[in-house]
């Protein structure tokens, strides 16, 4: 199916389209270039079994909002292939599909990891949150196909659900849990609907999931102060290693599997 969207986007791109509706489209679809471009009513069009945008997504497509990409690979793009400037109003209504190459990353997580490994060891890294961090929540974003969205907001960005619910998405580092627990923000999830936290073991691969609607988070495990923390104790019948629960809010189920270390593959395999 990859293939042919590639296809299709270099077939697109191939040709001018200024007298066309297409440059109002709200869904953009990147080919195997960064140059290439489809509008995603194109590929319906041609496409018969991709109907929907969860289609895309099990096809292990990701998406982001452009305001949130800014790239200016499709502005250039947009003003070749309809001969006018894309305006900055219509950022935060343009949709980007791309696919990622998974085995890239993948080979990079392995080399990062054996690379922070000698750091720790040689004792120059001691704080490395902001990578583990931004995998973690790209782990997320692919598996469940949600939406990044640039916003004004303190972390600057918000993920949201095929249905527009919002994502509140924690990243917990490390091997094992703090015996406090996972401190998120009430007030983040008190603006969200579901909160999902990715527990990323030193590997740099995923040792376990949690998926939980945020108002019952605040509901079982809020107490007084500004954040809640979810302790493995209390919330370890909720753990994708031991309830399905949620496996069907999975959308790329493969990369699920690719990304999970060998001790939480096992325990979901035979499972999807």
């Amino acid at each position: 199916m990859k293939d042919k969207i590639f296809e299709l986007s270099q077939e697109f791109s191939a040709e001018t389209h200024g007298s066309s509706h297409y440059d109002k489209e709200p869904i953009f679809v990147m080919g195997k270039n960064t140059n290439e471009y489809v509008p995603f009513s194109y590929i319906q069009k041609k496409i018969p079994e991709i109907k929907t945008i969860r289609d895309l997504l099990m096809n292990g497509f990701v998406y982001s909002s452009f305001d949130f990409l800014d790239t200016d690979h499709f502005k250039n793009w947009y003003l070749n292939q309809f001969s006018k400037k894309l305006l900055v109003k219509s950022y935060k209504s343009i949709d980007i599909f791309h696919f990622p190459d998974q085995k890239t990353i993948f080979d990079a997580v392995e080399v990062v990891n054996k690379q922070f490994d000698v750091l720790h060891k040689t004792f120059v890294l001691m704080n490395n949150k902001n990578l583990p961090v931004q995998l973690g929540e790209w782990y997320i974003k692919l598996i469940f196909g949600l939406k990044q969205v640039k916003t004004s907001s303190q972390r600057g960005f918000d993920f949201f659900d095929e249905n527009e619910k919002k994502i509140e998405v924690k990243v917990q580092w490390g091997d094992k849990s703090s015996p406090k627990g996972v401190r998120i923000k009430k007030s983040l999830i008190e603006l969200s609907d579901r909160t999902i936290v990715v527990y990323v073991a030193k590997s740099f691969m995923i040792r376990d999931i949690l998926y939980l609607d945020s108002d019952f988070v605040l509901r079982k495990f809020s107490s007084k102060g500004h954040a809640v923390y979810l302790k493995d104790t209390d919330v370890s019948g909720y753990f994708f290693s031991k309830s399905d629960k949620h496996f069907d809010k999975v959308i790329n189920k493969n990369s699920l599997m690719r990304f999970a270390s060998p001790g939480f593959a096992m325990k979901l395999s035979g499972k999807f």
